[in-house]
């Protein structure tokens, strides 16, 4: 990192979306990148290994909850804007143990919030000035839909599980900062979002890799739950033009219009894998129904029309296009997911409702 290159501090850069926003600010953008993470189960240097040997990248690892180590780093590397990703995000994870979700979404954002205040007000007026505060959520916040409507900048809170209940309260720590403090904020929120390097617990990557050990593709209930699907690099740049473009105390939605119903996703990624993959068994037989999700949201969609005018940001990954590419990402990249799933994950069910 050159010695007067002030850095964009991004928490969580080890993560799915975090590792993508550091390989295309530093590879594509030129940016100088601070990458703050804690390295669990689903952060992994790995990901950023292309971007790891440019001199405009340093990782630091770090707890966004330790309020002593984030000061330092803040007084070390003096950067130049903080977006922050860093989360316990996997909603079947929440169910079965909530506390880490309020300990990392909670908590760690608001010691986060804290610690770069102090930082902007020590700043002179001009970097000040330029100084910005992204946190990136997620759409579950809002709740669920029916079969009609979409999520705006202005729906109402209403998160159903620990997950979204801790996103939603670091989503209201963030605006508070921004209402009580003056700290520079923005905050977005997106739709699911797909592409490679995703740990594979999330329903995609899992299913991909069942498929292709010819194992059960499980569907939570009748499948017909839908979400709305945003690859990766599009969220990306949906968040760097939030961030350069952006208006302080706004909020940005992200979506892919790619409306989906789980059940036809999971048959997608099994004719996909029996195409790129042959077998003498078609991937569709291995389809099982299991018990449903506690509390499972029943439609996820958002209406990205004020972002896109605001910020001239749109979604230009077709969702067909962006799957198969993905689905071919998982067979070329076996090595990668085993390194990551040892010892942490073996694919079974997460997410049972706690016995009475």
């Amino acid at each position: 990192m050159g010695e007067h290159a002030a850095p964009i501090l991004v928490t969580g850069g080890a993560g799915f979306i975090g590792s993508a926003l550091v390989r295309h600010l530093v590879l594509e953008r030129g940016c100088a990148v601070l990458n703050v993470d804690a390295l669990t189960y689903a952060g992994h240097e790995q990901s950023v290994a292309d971007a790891s040997s440019s001199p405009l990248y340093r990782f630091e690892r770090g707890d966004i909850a330790d309020a002593k180590h984030m000061a330092a780093l803040f007084q070390a590397y003096r950067p130049q804007s903080v977006i922050h990703l860093a989360a316990e995000s996997h909603v079947d994870r929440s169910i079965d143990g909530p506390a880490d979700f309020i300990r990392t979404n909670v908590v760690g954002s608001f010691t986060l919030l804290e610690e770069a205040t102090r930082y902007w007000l020590a700043l002179d007026r001009e970097a000040r000035s330029r100084f910005r505060f992204l946190h990136v959520s997620t759409d579950e916040v809002f709740g669920a839909l029916g079969a009609e409507g979409r999520f705006t900048e202005d729906s109402p809170y209403r998160p159903n599980s620990p997950y979204a209940a801790s996103k939603a309260a670091s989503d209201h720590l963030a605006r508070a900062w921004w209402h009580t403090y003056a700290l520079p904020v923005i905050v977005t929120n997106c739709s699911n979002n797909y592409g490679p390097y995703q740990y594979p617990e999330k329903l995609i990557p899992l299913v991909a890799r069942k498929a292709i050990a010819g194992l059960e593709l499980p569907v939570y209930g009748s499948g017909l739950q839908v979400r709305d699907w945003l690859h990766v690099t599009d969220h990306v740049r949906g968040i760097v033009a939030a961030l350069e473009r952006g208006t302080v105390g706004g909020t940005y939605l992200f979506g892919g219009d790619s409306e989906r119903t789980n059940l036809s996703v999971v048959q997608q990624i099994a004719d996909l894998v029996d195409e790129l993959s042959p077998s003498d068994t078609s991937r569709r037989s291995l389809i099982r129904h299991v018990a449903d999700r506690p509390g499972h949201d029943y439609r996820y969609a958002i209406d990205a029309s004020a972002t896109r005018e605001s910020l001239g940001w749109r979604a230009e990954v077709a969702f067909d296009a962006g799957l198969r590419d993905t689905v071919r990402w998982y067979l070329d990249n076996d090595a990668w997911c085993d390194e990551v799933l040892a010892g942490r994950y073996d694919g079974s069910r997460l997410g049972r409702v706690m016995s009475a």
